[in-house]
């Protein structure tokens, strides 16, 4: 947003050295991108009057024109009668207009900001020529370049082109998303207003900027008909609109044009440049269309049909998708509501009839149409911030006494205003407490209503409550805690107490869930496992590739992107497909783990999906050949219920059937692995997951090597163990024997374990023997499938002396000889 200083003076009679103005803007109304000094750029422009203009003896196109300065400019070289020598090239230059002198020394405005060029005293086709006469886009107030800037103004000679169109200015580049909800701040009036308020001082509304205005009437109505139709009130609040007859369009007087050019707005003509006027004043976009154009005398606003076509000004032609607010002859579009006019309708040099409109759309449709079709213009801008349909007759009202003062005219039509019928008016009630317990204040009641007073709020005080009534021109107040921003802006932030809070020195509440988390990871990390973090969200394909049905995932309708349309039934998936990529990159041997979540149509909790938390692992080897992946799983799995303190016992799954039935989702985990080749943990008597290798299919889908096996367990099962990280090292040393029992093959590995475990403990346990068993090996002979051979390491020791092989070897023989009695087992 460009604010001119004088331009915002005018309205508030505050000055303000301008870095010090700057500083207050930037500290409590928005962030100030530059500085601009527009009266640097005119250094040396004088106001002249060309006493004579002929045709140049040696150039058909050139004039040799004689000019009078008043003698501002000293050490000019001028004739016997005072007047300086300049040859001028613009066709429509004459004696008795009064101009703009560039003199040699001076800077060609236009060329300012990029290579300056400084104009001097030389020939033209054997005349000299002192500088330049100057035209609008030398000057940088326009674009034409065809003739020079005639001054109707009655400005004397020799005065300086900065005094004479008050160009001693200093443009405010303030940044536009520091007024996303303040739609007032992309007018000069609430920029103005705002300054005022954060200066303390109190400021009133010019008085034709009132909600209850009056439009003024000549009588002389329906002579241009007039038809205005709205079919979507709801996303076109209010539409105004009236016919004009009899304008004059032509060039608007040099000062407005100065004022837009330095804002940023090129100048048209005198209709345009009034439009473009009010809206840079009032922050309200309106627009002129040619009546005599529009041919129906119907003005109406719709939503776009498919297909349609619409050229907006400046010539692009754009073709229309649905739901667009447009412009409508009442038939095709001829403007796209909100954004930008439509070629067809537009004003120029031979405009005799307008309609002007006033209108307000609807923000969230307008941005939309705006990146539609990627016309981002100052229009846009504001609509897209919420602009008050409760100004639009002020604006209105405004509109037409500059379009009359500067082009004439004659009201010709009704003046139309459709309202939605929404009422907009609210009041906020709050108090001192609530506005000075959040800005760490004590202000009064009457020093907070004098704060609001001054940007023009209506404050009722009672005691300590006040009831905060916002104007028709502020759409963001809704809320108390609105009025405190409001309160603290206008009081100056800086202003605030820098008061450190009270804080609680106390440590934090443990969360056992975070704890839990953090020693899983540790436990997984020290046995080699690496960690991984994937989208809770996979695709159908790996769900299919994994076994699981798709129909029991949710399916996310606006997905992040199309590889992640549902959520995960379970961690495994997510494992797997990061397994080959992994062996591709040069790994032939590792482990990955996950801690995350799992949902499933099927389980709910108080209307709203249940979340079961999970640890999934999964082991990759390209080398190992021999023996079982399920096993390398399972050593894992023991080594975690080992460090969590839980006693793990794992029992067979059958192909045949699923042992649990407690919910879809677990099948649906299960899905993934071999039945045959797989188990489920149980710690105690609760299911904890399962550990096992994978279904062929799932192997060939995702390219996993053969050796490969993987657990998923609960962690709402395994968090509760105690967290018992200190052992004692053992002051006496350690005997260690390896035990080989050649039993039948029918017996189970844990048939084996189980009952290893239950007779050493037995046997140690009255003798005071702390033991730990790991397994070995397990071998069966070519040619022998009745019998194989288990082979675990048994570690014995005593925490008050040595032990002695004698001991150990009568333990152990006992263990045979209850083995070959219970088992038909013998040690080897």
């Amino acid at each position: 947003m460009n604010v001119s200083a004088n331009w915002l003076n005018k309205y508030t009679g505050i000055r303000l050295d301008i870095d010090e103005l700057a500083d207050k803007i930037g500290a409590q109304l928005g962030a100030v991108d530059d500085i601009i000094d527009t009266g640097s750029r005119y250094k040396g422009a004088v106001i002249a009057k060309v006493i004579s203009a002929e045709k140049h003896p040696n150039a058909d196109k050139l004039s040799l024109c004689l000019i009078d300065d008043g003698g501002a400019v000293k050490d000019a070289d001028r004739n016997e009668q005072g007047y300086i020598q300049v040859v001028c090239g613009a066709p429509n230059v004459a004696a008795g207009q009064t101009v703009v002198w560039l003199p040699p020394g001076a800077v060609v405005p236009s060329t300012f900001d990029k290579d300056p060029f400084v104009l001097e005293a030389r020939e033209l086709r054997g005349k000299v020529s002192n500088g330049m006469i100057a035209s609008a886009k030398e000057l940088a107030v326009g674009d034409d370049h065809t003739g020079i800037v005639v001054i109707e103004e009655d400005v004397k000679p020799g005065t300086s082109f900065i005094e004479a169109f008050e160009l001693d200015d200093y443009i405010i580049d303030i940044e536009n998303k520091m007024f996303t909800h303040r739609p007032d701040l992309f007018g000069i009036l609430g920029v103005a207003r705002e300054v005022a308020g954060i200066t303390g001082t109190a400021f009133k509304s010019p008085d034709w900027y009132r909600e209850d205005l009056s439009i003024p009437s000549d009588g002389r109505k329906n002579v241009l008909p007039l038809s205005v139709k709205n079919e979507v009130p709801e996303l076109v609040p209010r539409f105004m609109a009236v016919a004009l007859k009899d304008v004059k369009v032509a060039p608007s007087h040099f000062k407005l044009q100065t004022y837009l050019a330095r804002v940023g707005i090129r100048p048209i003509n005198n209709i345009v440049d009034a439009t473009n006027f009010i809206m840079h004043l009032t922050g309200q976009p309106v627009h002129a269309y040619d009546y005599d154009k529009l041919g129906t005398g119907i003005l109406g606003v719709r939503l776009s049909k498919k297909g349609e076509k619409l050229t907006v000004i400046g010539g692009k032609e754009i073709i229309l998708d649905e739901g667009a607010a447009v412009i409508t002859d009442g038939q095709k579009p001829v403007g796209l509501g909100g954004v930008m006019g439509g070629a067809g309708t537009e004003v120029d040099a031979d405009t005799k009839n307008i309609i002007l409109e006033c209108a307000a759309f609807d923000m969230n449709l307008t941005r939309k149409t705006s990146m539609v079709y990627g016309l981002f213009t100052d229009a846009a801008t504001r609509f897209t911030k919420g602009q008050s349909p409760r100004q639009n007759g002020a604006v209105m009202g405004r509109l037409i006494q500059k379009v009359q003062k500067r082009a004439g005219g004659r009201i010709a039509s009704e003046l139309v205003d459709l309202k939605n019928g929404k009422k907009l008016e609210h009041t906020v009630s709050t108090d001192t407490g609530f506005i000075n317990t959040r800005l760490g204040l004590s202000l009064t009641a009457e020093k907070i209503a004098a704060l609001l007073s001054n940007v023009e709020f209506t404050v009722d005080a009672d005691g300590e409550s006040l009831k905060v009534t916002p104007p028709f021109w502020r759409t963001d107040i809704e809320i108390p805690e609105d009025i405190v921003e409001e309160v603290g802006r206008l009081y100056g932030y800086d202003k605030l107490p820098v008061i450190l809070p009270r804080r609680d020195l106390s440590p934090a509440l443990k969360n056992p869930a975070i704890a839990f988390k953090s020693r899983l990871r540790a436990i997984l990390k020290q046995a080699g496992a690496n960690e991984v973090l994937t989208y809770s969200f996979v695709h159908e394909n790996l769900l299919k590739k994994a076994g699981q049905d798709p129909k029991n995932a949710y399916h996310i309708r606006n997905a992040l992107s199309p590889n992640l349309q549902y959520y995960r039934l379970s961690l495994t998936p997510s494992l797997l497909e990061k397994v080959q990529p992994d062996i591709k990159a040069g790994f032939d041997e590792f482990g990955l783990f996950e801690i995350g979540k799992a949902h499933g149509r099927s389980e709910m909790e108080d209307g709203l999906p249940k979340q079961f938390e999970r640890l999934a692992l999964v082991l990759a080897s390209k080398s190992k050949g021999q023996g079982a992946a399920y096993f390398w799983a399972q050593n894992y799995v023991q080594y975690i219920g080992k460090k969590l303190n839980l006693v793990l016992r794992f029992e067979p799954l059958e192909n045949t059937q699923f042992p649990i039935k407690e919910h879809l989702l677990f099948e649906q985990m299960l899905a993934v692995y071999d039945l045959k080749r797989a188990a489920l943990v149980y710690a105690g008597d609760k299911l904890a997951g399962v550990v096992g290798e994978f279904r062929p299919e799932t192997k060939t889908a995702l390219k996993l090597p053969a050796f490969c096996a993987g657990a998923e367990l609960f962690l709402s099962t395994m968090q509760n163990s105690p967290d018992m990280t200190y052992q004692p090292l053992h002051r006496f040393p350690e005997l260690e024997q390896d035990f080989t029992l050649r039993s039948s093959a029918e017996l189970s590995y844990q048939e084996l374990a189980g009952f290893m475990a239950e007779n050493i403990a037995r046997l140690s346990v009255p003798h005071g023997y702390g033991f730990s068993i790991r397994p070995l090996d397990i071998f069966q002979k070519a040619d022998d499938k009745k019998h194989k051979q288990t082979t675990w390491r048994i570690i014995l020791w005593h925490p008050e002396r040595t032990l002695t092989t004698q001991e150990t070897n009568k333990l152990l023989d006992e263990v045979a000889s209850k083995a070959k009695q219970e088992l038909k087992a013998e040690r080897v």
